[in-house]
């Protein structure tokens, strides 16, 4: 548990203004900042902030900790994530936070036990947007009475940030004690052709005006949605895989897939989903923040399980098989042509707007493996879990560990009623 706790990080490590600007500019950026505090962030930042988007990485600890231990943590995590610094009103990007600021974002409280958990304590998080001067993220510790449990847990940590700083690389790289800051996401070699880049746009102004309108008239209406988890051995996926000759990734998003969307009369059921993947090549038409490329893809629910499996597994190598990085630019442009759009008519942007997902009964996110190395997760034990809330969207999101995966979903109850059904199902894959 590490870190120096007055550590600033140089500014050049920041997205937007802040990528662009070296150090004799730090004084520009916090001007650009306190009249705006959202001016470092790009458009697809702006857009994710501005739906209320959160995430969340809880995991165990063999430490008992206290107030010392809570700022040392804090300190440590924003000197590896520095974009934690900015976003809110008062920022200084780059800056180590005052404590006062420290105190009002961490706690730390006792339970009897961590049988209920994770699922007892997460939630959608949304107290992060309600105090525009705070830091867009909380970090909570919850301490088990009567010392370590059988398994020498004394700790659960739990930290919740808006999904505008933080994505599943992100908590990856934190996870193994590495840098996590952004820079410059695009790259200033590889470059789209400007042609390409007017389509985009084109196609994204035309859009654009209609996925306002569709909005509010296709969005869902407020639902409570709720939070659970589940836990497997490595070895059990890559069993089933084996057995089936797919993708790991592919027994995961087929488990979800026919647990909770199956036709319950059993007649064929097509599904769209979206699905995040990450890409070693960068544009510079890419997102200046987000590493994270989106895509999606159909699939029919038909048939057995062992057969659905084999099917998601064709249809992402379909998927993937073509320029992944063509719906990604069209979504940039997009980000920006809304973020316009928002100055004209501030009143339409509100969260009936912001809960619309499309056509998307799902949003699946397989993260990088969470390895724990290094002075920050000292301590810490397996499991992990990290998901994601969005208000109008189901979510499931895979973390695979050393040992373990884990699987967090965000969804009304009736449906995580239905996700109850995949340990079942996966068993039925391994005994064939």
């Amino acid at each position: 548990m590490g870190g120096a706790w007055g550590v600033r990080v140089d500014v050049k490590s920041l997205s937007s203004i802040g990528a662009k600007a070296g150090a004799a500019d730090y004084r520009d950026t916090i001007t650009a900042t306190v009249r705006d505090p959202l001016a470092l962030f790009t458009n697809f930042q702006w857009f994710v902030f501005r739906a209320r988007n959160t995430v969340f990485y809880t995991a165990y600890s063999s430490h008992r900790f206290d107030e010392e231990m809570l700022n040392r943590l804090v300190a440590r995590i924003v000197s590896l994530a520095p974009q934690l610094t900015q976003g809110f009103i008062g920022a200084r990007p780059g800056e180590a936070l005052p404590q006062r600021l420290v105190d009002e974002i961490t706690s730390i409280g006792e339970v009897d036990s961590f049988e209920k958990f994770p699922g007892a304590w997460l939630k959608p998080g949304l107290d992060i947007y309600d105090t525009p001067r705070l830091p867009l993220f909380r970090v909570e510790i919850a301490i088990r009475r009567g010392g370590p449990d059988a398994e020498g847990r004394q700790s659960a940590i739990l930290v919740r940030s808006s999904h505008a700083l933080m994505e599943g690389s992100d908590s990856a790289l934190i996870n193994r004690s590495q840098f996590s800051g952004h820079g410059s996401m695009k790259s200033a070699v590889d470059r789209v052709p400007w042609f390409e880049k007017l389509v985009y746009r084109g196609i994204a102004a035309a859009m654009a005006p209609f996925h306002l309108v569709a909005a509010h008239f296709l969005s869902p209406g407020k639902a409570a949605i709720e939070f659970s988890t589940q836990l497997f051995e490595r070895r059990e996926l890559r069993l089933a895989a084996a057995r089936l000759g797919v993708r790991q990734r592919s027994v995961m998003f087929a488990l979800v897939l026919y647990a909770v969307f199956r036709s319950e009369t059993g007649k064929p059921k097509k599904i769209r989903i979206a699905y995040t993947t990450l890409t070693g090549k960068r544009l510079d038409a890419d997102d200046d923040f987000f590493r994270v490329r989106a895509l999606d893809a159909s699939h029919v629910i038909d048939g057995s399980l062992a057969e659905f499996v084999r099917a998601v597994d064709r249809t992402l190598d379909k998927v993937e098989s073509r320029n992944i990085a063509r719906r990604q630019f069209v979504l940039n442009a997009m980000f920006g042509a809304h973020r316009f759009l928002a100055r004209i008519l501030p009143f339409a942007y509100n969260q009936r707007f912001f809960r619309y997902s499309g056509p998307y009964q799902a949003v699946l996110t397989l993260v990088p493996p969470h390895r724990m190395y290094g002075n920050l997760t000292l301590g810490m034990l397996e499991p992990i879990y990290c998901g994601s809330y969005h208000p109008g969207t189901n979510l499931c999101t895979f973390v695979p560990a050393r040992h373990w995966v884990s699987f967090s979903y965000t969804m009304p109850r009736h449906l995580l009623d239905r996700a109850a059904f995949v340990p079942e199902l996966l068993r039925s894959l391994i005994e064939g």
